[in-house]
Protein backbone atom coordinates (compact mmCIF):
# COMPACT_ATOMS: atom_id res chain seq x y z
CA UNK A 1 0.00 0.00 0.00
CA UNK A 2 2.74 2.54 0.61
CA UNK A 3 4.31 1.79 -2.66
CA UNK A 4 1.51 2.73 -4.06
CA UNK A 5 0.93 5.61 -2.03
CA UNK A 6 4.47 7.07 -2.96
CA UNK A 7 4.32 5.86 -6.39
CA UNK A 8 0.84 7.90 -6.69
CA UNK A 9 2.35 11.02 -4.81
CA UNK A 10 4.70 11.13 -7.44
CA UNK A 11 2.74 10.93 -10.45
CA UNK A 12 0.22 13.65 -8.94
CA UNK A 13 3.87 15.48 -7.77
CA UNK A 14 4.93 15.14 -11.56
CA UNK A 15 1.34 16.36 -12.84
CA UNK A 16 0.95 19.27 -10.49
CA UNK A 17 3.32 21.36 -13.62
CA UNK A 18 1.31 22.42 -16.45
CA UNK A 19 3.42 22.18 -19.20
CA UNK A 20 3.92 18.46 -17.70
CA UNK A 21 0.60 17.93 -18.21
CA UNK A 22 0.24 19.22 -21.72
CA UNK A 23 2.76 17.00 -22.73
CA UNK A 24 1.12 14.14 -21.41
CA UNK A 25 -2.15 15.46 -22.99
CA UNK A 26 -0.14 15.50 -26.59
CA UNK A 27 1.45 12.23 -25.94
CA UNK A 28 -2.22 10.62 -25.27
CA UNK A 29 -2.85 11.41 -29.06
CA UNK A 30 0.81 9.32 -29.90
CA UNK A 31 4.26 8.65 -29.39
CA UNK A 32 6.87 12.43 -30.10
CA UNK A 33 10.35 12.66 -30.02
CA UNK A 34 11.78 15.31 -27.39
CA UNK A 35 12.51 18.21 -30.32
CA UNK A 36 8.36 17.85 -31.21
CA UNK A 37 7.65 18.38 -27.83
CA UNK A 38 9.88 20.87 -27.34
CA UNK A 39 8.21 22.54 -30.13
CA UNK A 40 5.18 24.41 -28.94
CA UNK A 41 7.26 26.06 -25.80
CA UNK A 42 9.76 28.35 -25.47
CA UNK A 43 12.46 26.84 -23.53
CA UNK A 44 15.26 24.69 -24.25
CA UNK A 45 15.53 21.57 -24.82
CA UNK A 46 17.29 20.81 -21.78
CA UNK A 47 14.79 21.85 -19.66
CA UNK A 48 11.89 19.94 -21.46
CA UNK A 49 14.23 16.52 -21.25
CA UNK A 50 14.54 17.53 -17.39
CA UNK A 51 10.26 17.77 -17.34
CA UNK A 52 10.28 14.27 -19.23
CA UNK A 53 12.59 12.77 -16.58
CA UNK A 54 10.26 13.93 -14.27
CA UNK A 55 7.75 12.43 -15.81
CA UNK A 56 9.44 9.41 -16.69
CA UNK A 57 10.52 8.74 -12.64
CA UNK A 58 7.05 8.87 -11.91
CA UNK A 59 6.05 6.20 -14.00
CA UNK A 60 4.26 8.24 -17.17
CA UNK A 61 6.56 8.04 -19.94
CA UNK A 62 8.86 5.97 -21.02
CA UNK A 63 11.79 6.45 -24.11
CA UNK A 64 12.61 3.44 -26.37
CA UNK A 65 14.93 3.49 -29.25
CA UNK A 66 13.44 3.58 -32.91
CA UNK A 67 16.84 3.71 -35.04
CA UNK A 68 17.88 7.41 -34.94
CA UNK A 69 15.12 8.56 -33.31
CA UNK A 70 13.99 8.17 -29.68
CA UNK A 71 10.15 8.37 -29.25
CA UNK A 72 8.70 9.22 -25.78
CA UNK A 73 5.70 6.93 -24.95
CA UNK A 74 2.93 7.74 -23.17
CA UNK A 75 2.26 4.65 -19.86
CA UNK A 76 -1.07 4.73 -19.77
CA UNK A 77 -1.01 1.94 -17.19
CA UNK A 78 -0.54 4.43 -14.50
CA UNK A 79 -3.65 6.16 -14.80
CA UNK A 80 -5.21 3.10 -13.48
CA UNK A 81 -3.33 3.58 -10.86
CA UNK A 82 -4.94 7.23 -10.21
CA UNK A 83 -8.70 5.97 -11.81
CA UNK A 84 -9.16 3.42 -8.50
CA UNK A 85 -7.54 5.94 -5.73
CA UNK A 86 -9.84 8.86 -6.87
CA UNK A 87 -13.02 6.43 -7.37
CA UNK A 88 -12.40 4.99 -4.02
CA UNK A 89 -12.85 8.93 -2.36
CA UNK A 90 -15.58 9.25 -4.94
CA UNK A 91 -17.64 6.43 -3.73
CA UNK A 92 -17.14 7.61 -0.31
CA UNK A 93 -17.95 11.07 -1.25
CA UNK A 94 -21.17 9.47 -2.88
CA UNK A 95 -22.32 7.76 -0.27
CA UNK A 96 -21.76 10.83 2.18
CA UNK A 97 -24.17 12.66 0.17
CA UNK A 98 -26.72 9.97 -0.09
CA UNK A 99 -26.88 9.76 3.86
CA UNK A 100 -27.13 14.03 3.75
CA UNK A 101 -29.72 13.74 1.16
CA UNK A 102 -31.64 11.09 3.39
CA UNK A 103 -31.29 12.88 6.37
CA UNK A 104 -32.88 16.51 4.39
CA UNK A 105 -35.75 14.31 3.31
CA UNK A 106 -36.73 13.06 6.20
CA UNK A 107 -36.07 17.10 7.99
CA UNK A 108 -38.39 18.41 5.24
CA UNK A 109 -40.83 15.42 5.58
CA UNK A 110 -40.82 16.60 9.51
CA UNK A 111 -41.42 19.86 8.73
CA UNK A 112 -44.07 19.63 6.29
CA UNK A 113 -45.85 17.34 9.05
CA UNK A 114 -45.75 20.10 11.76
CA UNK A 115 -47.08 22.52 9.10
CA UNK A 116 -50.25 19.67 8.42
CA UNK A 117 -50.53 19.61 11.85
CA UNK A 118 -50.69 23.22 12.72
CA UNK A 119 -52.70 23.92 10.05
CA UNK A 120 -55.47 21.26 10.74
CA UNK A 121 -55.36 22.78 14.30
CA UNK A 122 -56.19 26.24 13.21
Amino acid sequence: MVEHEDRLSRVFSALADPTRRDMVARLAAGDATVSELAAPYDVSLQAVSKHLKVLEDAGLVSRSRDAQRRPVHLDAEVFDLMTKWIERYRQQAEERYQRLDALLDRLQGRDNDESKDKGAAG
